[in-house]
């Protein structure tokens, strides 16, 4: 079950004494955020706003919509970062899944026993919690356990869908990477950017699924991807206006170097990036969007729409240089 820290919403509403808040969160959260939002409102008799839009991390508060509705504080719900708050309003509120890893953790760690030795545990902010508990089940098994580190908004061990920092240090002593939580979104990403063996352990199943095939499908779709772009006459540069994903600076650094190799490149805004939006740019032949690298990665398009790893190795191509390892990096913008 999901647990969210009330606790430190009342915390922060009798410290600061808002007149009105807003709370937002991923869709999955929606129903518990809803019933914070009626215990707010008869504990403090203010209203409390729940935002319904998408919310899809810590780079897609949408404290516009927060802006435009009077709220003193936005509380983000379930996307547990490195700190407390973001930017003047924002408040970032921790949610737990409890459910127990004990059984399927044993099961993985019996099974592999025979093939790896040294292994590193990533999960999502709803399972960090469990690290310790599925780090010390391991241990028992015999493994030798590396947590990685965190940087910047992530915690140790915790990895975002674009950004990876835990997954990779002390990389060349990592034989297999096991990611607690049931999320190819987040696994798949991980096998990608490490190139390494990768496991899912899903604790609602009580199974582990290697998700490395998995991710080297998705792999060769982002590779076609670029080479469907090589012949692009005109590439429509899609900068993002989530405040997150705002990355006006990439975007221009990336058409100077694409006029350069003599493409033609015309500069389009979205809030949000979809086949059904782009199909309106129709002199338009291949795209790069510079807001979310899984936006690329994880949908579907008639067009080449390339993230910014992609467009990075597509102005390799064009410069005649190897573009292998293009998601062997830390973060993906």
């Amino acid at each position: 079950m999901m647990i969210i820290d009330k606790r430190k919403i009342y915390e922060v509403i009798d410290n600061q004494k808002p007149n009105s808040v807003a709370l937002n969160g991923p869709e999955g959260l929606v129903s518990r955020i809803q019933e914070v939002a009626d215990n707010v409102e008869e504990r403090y008799h203010i209203p409390a706003y729940v935002i319904g839009d998408t919310c899809w991390g810590s780079c897609d508060l949408n404290t516009h919509a927060a802006d435009l509705l009077g709220a003193d504080i936005l509380f983000n719900i379930g996307h547990t970062i490195a700190m407390q708050s973001l930017g003047r309003k924002v408040v970032m509120i921790n949610a737990y899944d409890d459910v127990s890893f004990e059984n399927v953790a044993r099961k993985c760690a019996s099974d592999l026993k025979a093939h790896y030795r040294t292994l590193s545990l990533l999960t999502d902010s709803q399972h960090l919690s469990q690290i310790t508990t599925v780090k010390k089940i391991f241990e028992d098994y015999g493994y030798d356990i590396i947590i990685g580190r965190g940087k910047g908004q992530l915690n140790d061990a915790q990895v975002f869908g674009c950004e990876f920092y835990p997954a990779h240090y002390m990389q060349n002593r990592v034989d297999a990477y096991i990611f607690l939580g049931q999320s190819m979104f987040h696994s798949a990403s991980i096998a990608m950017s490490t190139e390494k063996p990768t496991y899912m352990l899903d604790p609602y199943y009580q199974e582990y699924t290697e998700v490395t095939e998995f991710a080297r499908g998705l792999q060769k779709k982002a590779i076609l991807a670029i080479y469907n772009a090589l012949d692009a006459q005109r590439i429509g540069l899609i900068i993002g206006l989530k405040e997150g994903q705002y990355a006006q600076v990439r975007a221009l650094e990336l058409k100077r170097t694409l006029e350069k190799l003599g493409k033609k490149v015309q500069l389009i805004a979205l809030t949000e990036i979809t086949e059904e939006r782009v199909q309106i740019f129709k002199e338009i032949d291949a795209f790069i969007q510079v807001a979310c690298p899984r936006i690329s990665t994880d949908n579907h398009f008639k067009k080449p729409m390339l993230s910014v790893p992609q467009g990075l190795a597509l102005i390799k191509l064009l410069k005649n240089e190897s573009i292998e390892g293009f998601l062997k990096i830390q973060h993906w913008l």
